[in-house]
């Protein structure tokens, strides 16, 4: 069982090759697959064969690559999120509630190795992670009745096969291995009222920083991908792919008052139980047109199955089922455009743009996550080192809007909060800065 504590919202976590990272994505998913895909905002990806990590995004498209190939990179993310807004209690007055910079900075790694098995077959391995997120507000912060910490962390190991049908068609598809941990927390601020006293009716508080709720657990799940690819013709090709669904069963422990634990009717300090969390299915459609000998242009519209993601409950061995926190989240969708110049026989330049929707309605939109509408600015380039190795470098620059945020929303864990420590209204804003490097080597 892993105790690393969190804030599900903004900001991702990603864990790899014995190293945890944190990144910013929509929802908790990533999309930093390659450093070769950023710098074309990953645009048109599932239609795209640059390298062996083709394969993350659709597993036909392993079908393109020549040989055996290997490709190593990592992305380096900057993200700088920040929450403002004031707090409201009838018995505690106001008071300022803000965070600054609450998002980590992270480095994303990726591996992936295919190989052209005969002229019709192809395999491929790869690692890397759909979803992660991890941030943390300030100490401070006096809204952290609602929330102030949560993770979602995954590692995925993809083992995909493809099958050359004749010249246009291909498919592929592949099963996918899944390690996961993820936590939910909130605690007191300053100023709180967690009950009256029986005989002079006043407010009962407690210390900052006491938990009212927590909640970890980890798993291991399998899920699966399919993919596509038409070749209509020689400079024009589409591509289609899917990734299923996955359930996690969280498995860990609970604590907190806001349980009802370490209280004269309930003085354990602590239960075990455990958290459903489902990934969610998405799927992509993309398209890549050679228009000339030196450019070309790629587009694609993903699709994430949001409105899988409801609520995070904790199902405990003593104390039964209690609700952590309602979410309803609402399906997610991507468009990208790219183009690609191929400026010499060693060098291409790559840019691209995209506009990624917001996973969450204005109602349902919290502190713990901050999710708003966002737009992509990207741009890269490769380098043809030697006739085998290639390097690639990418960079985006993340616009994200200003969105307003109101709890409790009417749910009725969230009242119970607000009776806590105040409602509370403000607003976030923030940007994220990504820059990766990729390396891939054809044997």
């Amino acid at each position: 069982m892993k105790t690393n504590k969190t804030l599900l919202s903004t900001a991702v976590a990603f864990s790899l090759l014995t190293s945890i990272h944190q990144a910013h994505a929509a929802g908790f998913q990533l999309a930093e697959y390659s450093a070769t895909g950023l710098g074309r905002a990953y645009a048109g990806e599932a239609a795209m064969a640059d390298n062996a990590g083709a394969q993350w995004r659709n597993p036909a498209m392993l079908t393109y690559l020549k040989g055996t190939q290997i490709s190593v990179g990592a992305i380096y993310v900057n993200p700088n999120i920040d929450v403002k807004g004031e707090v409201r209690h009838p018995m505690l007055g106001n008071s300022s509630a803000s965070s600054e910079d609450f998002a980590h900075d992270a480095i994303i790694p990726n591996l992936y190795i295919s190989h052209r098995y005969n002229d019709q077959l192809a395999i491929g391995f790869a690692l890397g992670t759909n979803y992660g997120m991890e941030t943390e507000l300030s100490k401070d912060f006096t809204a952290s009745h609602f929330g102030n910490e949560a993770s979602v962390i995954s590692k995925e190991a993809n083992l995909n096969l493809a099958y050359q049908l004749n010249e246009q068609f291909s498919i592929g598809g592949g099963v996918r291995y899944i390690v996961a941990e993820g936590s939910f927390g909130a605690t007191a601020p300053a100023k709180n009222v967690v009950a009256l006293h029986p005989v002079t009716n006043q407010p009962i508080s407690v210390p900052q920083g006491t938990t009212l709720k927590y909640m970890e657990g980890d798993d291991t799940a399998w899920g699966w991908q399919l993919g596509s690819a038409w070749q209509i013709n020689q400079s024009h090709r589409v591509g289609f792919t899917y990734k299923s669904e996955v359930e996690l069963k969280l498995e860990g422990h609970a604590e907190g008052i806001g349980f009802g634990f370490g209280t004269p009717q309930l003085p354990q300090l602590r239960d075990n139980g455990y958290m459903l969390l489902t990934l969610p299915a998405t799927a992509e459609l993309a398209s890549f047109h050679q228009l000339n000998e030196k450019l070309a242009m790629h587009a694609s519209i993903n699709w994430t199955n949001w409105s899988s993601f409801e609520k995070l409950e904790a199902n405990l061995d003593t104390i039964g089922t209690k609700m952590v926190k309602v979410e309803n989240w609402e399906d997610n969708y991507r468009f990208a455009l790219g183009a690609t110049y191929q400026w010499d026989a060693k060098l291409a330049l790559r840019t691209g743009v995209a506009y990624d929707t917001s996973a969450v309605s204005d109602k349902n939109r919290t502190i713990t996550i901050p999710e708003t509408d966002r737009t992509w600015l990207s741009i890269g380039a490769s380098y043809l080192l030697t006739d085998d190795l290639t390097l690639d470098a990418g960079f985006t620059y993340i616009f994200a809007k200003d969105a307003k945020i109101k709890e409790s929303r009417g749910y009725e864990s969230d009242d119970k909060a607000q009776l806590v420590g105040g409602a509370f209204e403000g607003e976030v804003s923030g940007n994220v800065w990504l820059v990766g490097v990729q390396a891939s080597y054809r044997f």
